[in-house]
């Protein structure tokens, strides 16, 4: 064994043990409704290093990086067995991504990836990628992962070797270690890369949100978050979907909307977290939102407050695809305390902390977008008209 490889050897294992036993802090939030955390809570940086070294120094006498990794981002999220589980996104430097999960006893750091990444059954169809999986643990005992698989667009041009398809894959699974591939959703609507299995049957049927769409990157005439039913899982098809909260003009959704994780059920609705896509002349920049819907039907908002949520802030900003936050994971404790698993720039993953009551609070008095300038400028004039007197 050579000095060098041991040297480099150590290092890389020193720095990595560091990184992964790092605490996280806390940041005082002005607004009210969530604290961010200071440092990611998931980096390329995290992933193992026996994915990506060789270890054996007659092979690797210079212990170089044999498999390169670009970014870990979008993961869905489950409490399980008493730890928080991020289901990321994990991209390698030849742009494929895979799922891998990573765990931590507190949900705010200390994240550690299992040991080897989940293994997706292909079906007929291979998927060329596959990325930012929804999980919801169904009232049929099963905890359902919907992807999106992205597969090369036959119907492209000769020469065209960027045009691209999207569908809602399913996968299944008791343990979350071994998992059953099932047909990808037939949807009526267009393509599908934002879909969320509901957790409950509705009238003996599986539910979903979805968001129909003409191509694979512009909604077209389609967009919008959307909702139907399948009679089965197993051979999955939406006959038919409602539109149940449009893009809309000059707002933080007029280009494409979609919903995030799985909604969270509360005494007064169901809490949804979603994002929202406007272009900008530095391109597009995605937001997160919140709404609330009908304690029995889930597809009905009641409730809908103004604006983002959550937007891209500082070093947030920058990234792969700048001026992003996405995110289809988030956690609800039995204390009421909510963590929210966002990435930013399709680079890294963070959590932000609130609380069902803070997320209510938030729904049911924040005013609504209005849509018209001089209608903001109403709605800020009737704050200040009932501050006057507490000032």
């Amino acid at each position: 064994m050579s000095p060098l490889f041991e040297k480099r050897r150590g290092a890389v294992e020193k720095a990595h043990q560091k990184l992964l036993s790092k605490k996280n802090k806390e940041l005082f939030s002005t607004n009210g409704i969530y604290c961010r955390y200071k440092r990611p809570v998931l980096t390329r940086e995290h992933i193992p290093l026996h994915w990506r070294f060789d270890f054996n120094p007659e092979t690797n006498p210079y212990f170089m990086e044999r498999i390169g990794f670009n970014a870990t981002f979008n993961a869905g999220a489950i409490k399980w067995e008493g730890k928080y589980l991020l289901v990321a996104r994990v991209e390698g430097n030849d742009r494929k991504s895979f799922f891998a999960i990573a765990e931590s006893l507190n949900g705010i750091d200390n994240f550690r990836f299992w040991d080897r990444p989940i293994t997706l059954p292909q079906n007929n169809d291979w998927d060329t990628n596959v990325y930012d999986m929804r999980l919801t643990a169904h009232e049929d005992g099963w905890i359902y992962g919907i992807f999106c698989a992205e597969r090369k667009d036959i119907n492209a041009p000769e020469g065209d070797t960027s045009s691209a398809t999207a569908a809602a894959g399913i996968a299944r699974s008791k343990d979350l270690v071994t998992w059953e591939r099932l047909p990808d959703l037939i949807s009526h609507g267009g393509q599908q890369r934002n879909v969320v299995l509901y957790e409950k049957f509705i009238d003996g049927k599986y539910a979903f949100f979805t968001r129909p769409q003409d191509g694979f990157i512009d909604t077209g005439k389609g967009g919008g978050i959307g909702f139907g039913l399948s009679e089965t899982i197993e051979n999955a098809e939406v006959p038919e979907e409602k539109i149940i909260d449009p893009k809309t003009y000059h707002t933080v959704y007029e280009v494409k909307n979609g919903l995030g994780p799985h909604p969270i059920k509360t005494a007064k609705g169901w809490l949804h977290l979603a994002h929202g896509v406007r272009n900008t002349a530095a391109g597009l920049r995605y937001v997160l939102y919140v709404f609330l819907a009908d304690p029995d039907d889930p597809s009905k908002i009641t409730h809908k407050p103004a604006g983002h949520f959550i937007s891209p802030l500082g070093d947030e900003r920058v990234g792969d695809v700048s001026n992003v936050v996405f995110s289809n994971g988030w956690i609800a404790d039995d204390d009421g305390t909510v963590f929210i698993y966002y990435a930013s720039s399709d680079t890294r993953m963070h959590v932000a902390k609130t609380s069902i009551g803070q997320l209510l609070d938030y729904c049911l008095n924040t005013p609504e977008d209005r849509l018209y300038s001089h209608l903001s400028v109403e709605t800020v004039n009737n704050l200040i008209d009932s501050n006057i007197k507490y000032i």
